[in-house]
């Protein structure tokens, strides 16, 4: 395994030189902390959104590489997909094709028949492993576990062949520590959002928490406790604002700058942002079999997301939930252009609202956006008919 190193960009430094190193660094397509983790001689797993089971790939001493698109042209991938797709699957393919990333395993998932497909076009233009994880269809089944602890042992064994290390049961239990701090780190940071949102934007927790899908979670932790020490001591002014819940970033990622867009207009108090890193709610137990807690952590101590049917958690009713028990007073539905989970789910979301009597801003989004003063006038439009009502 590498020696594991701070990221030199985030260290030192006030709360404002962190955040925007912190956002210079996320925003880099270039993806330095990647780069430099090859040059150290280390493996990289790159894995398609919304959920992957990174403890494993971490235990094997590789970095997990969250693939969520970029911001940039896709000049070389466009011609190996269809026209009608959402924007992510060819930036995505155009990071590795141009050489931005390097990779020694691909994995997607069967999230949608573009997604599922990604595995076969990534085979097609590369050599190295390019495989489909597939989690339960039926989260309700009885069996569900244990053929996702099968699922989870394959993958274990695809990525010691590319790794060339082995995947123990102790090494997974000290990834899984990792993990757990790292989700708790998250939950702090959600709660800042929630119960004191003057404290952190919504663009500057979405940095602090996206910067974890490309680098090591050791470092990640290190940021984050470095960030929320800092924030808590933060002297700022406290605008009254709406409290606002945002949905539709479970998959492809809205531009830094429209969430910068939404924080100067409302408190985003909540939110399915990246959500496969919040995936599941609480610790995964340590002890007894780590596949098989892994598997049942993803299954019955998780959240919700388009992607997953499970009929525990409807997703209609668990939006109310997150609107509810984050004291929000409205909600922002967004799907990213051509997302069929997310523009169906689009469609659901608003008739629960309507049926609850919950303001709602309704709007799409692409990942490559650069102009937002038509959907800022439209939000402020919004807000001061609430906040004036």
């Amino acid at each position: 395994m590498m020696e594991r190193s701070l990221i030199p960009e985030l260290q030192g430094g006030s709360l404002e030189d962190l955040l925007w190193s912190a956002r210079e660094l996320l925003e880099d397509d270039s993806f330095p902390t990647v780069a430099r983790w090859r040059e150290g001689g280390g493996k990289v797993v790159g894995h398609f959104q919304v959920y992957f089971p990174e403890e494993i790939a971490h235990a094997a001493g590789a970095l997990p590489f969250r693939m969520r698109g970029a911001p940039v042209e896709p000049l070389q991938s466009d011609s190996r997909f269809g026209s009608y797709l959402c924007s992510i699957l060819k930036t995505s393919l155009e990071v590795a094709l141009t050489g931005r990333v390097e990779l020694d395993l691909f994995v997607t998932h069967p999230i949608c028949d573009a997604a599922r497909n990604l595995a076969g076009i990534f085979g097609r233009n590369f050599d190295y492993p390019c495989q489909i994880l597939y989690l339960p269809q039926n989260a309700n089944s009885a069996h569900a576990p244990t053929y996702l602890r099968g699922e989870y042992d394959r993958l274990k064994r695809t990525v010691e062949e590319a790794t060339g290390a082995m995947v123990t049961d102790e090494g997974l239990r000290g990834s899984i520590a990792v993990y757990n701090r790292n989700r708790a780190l998250l939950r702090e940071l959600y709660a800042m959002k929630r119960d004191t949102p003057w404290l952190v934007s919504a663009d500057e927790a979405y940095v602090l928490m996206a910067l974890g899908g490309m680098m090591r979670r050791e470092d990640h932790n290190v940021v984050l406790e470095t960030a929320l020490d800092l924030l808590r001591g933060r002297e700022v002014p406290r605008p009254d604002r709406i409290r606002v819940v945002y949905e539709g970033g479970f998959c492809e990622q809205p531009p830094l700058d429209l969430i910068r867009a939404v924080a100067r207009s409302c408190y985003v108090v909540d939110d399915d942002l990246l959500i496969g890193m919040r995936w599941i709610l609480g610790d995964v137990p340590e002890a007894g079999d780590p596949l098989l807690n892994l598997a049942t952590a993803y299954l019955e101590d998780s959240s919700y997301s388009p992607v997953q049917h499970d009929n525990r958690k409807p997703k209609e009713k668990m939006l109310l939930k997150r609107i509810r028990e984050s004291g929000a007073d409205a909600a922002i539905v967004t799907a990213a252009k051509m997302c069929e989970p997310g523009l169906e789910e689009q469609v659901a979301y608003t008739r629960a609202l309507d049926e609850a009597k919950v303001p709602y801003f309704v709007s799409e989004f692409e990942e490559n956006m650069t102009s937002f003063d038509h959907l800022e006038i439209q939000l402020e439009t919004f807000v001061e008919n609430l906040m004036f009502d």
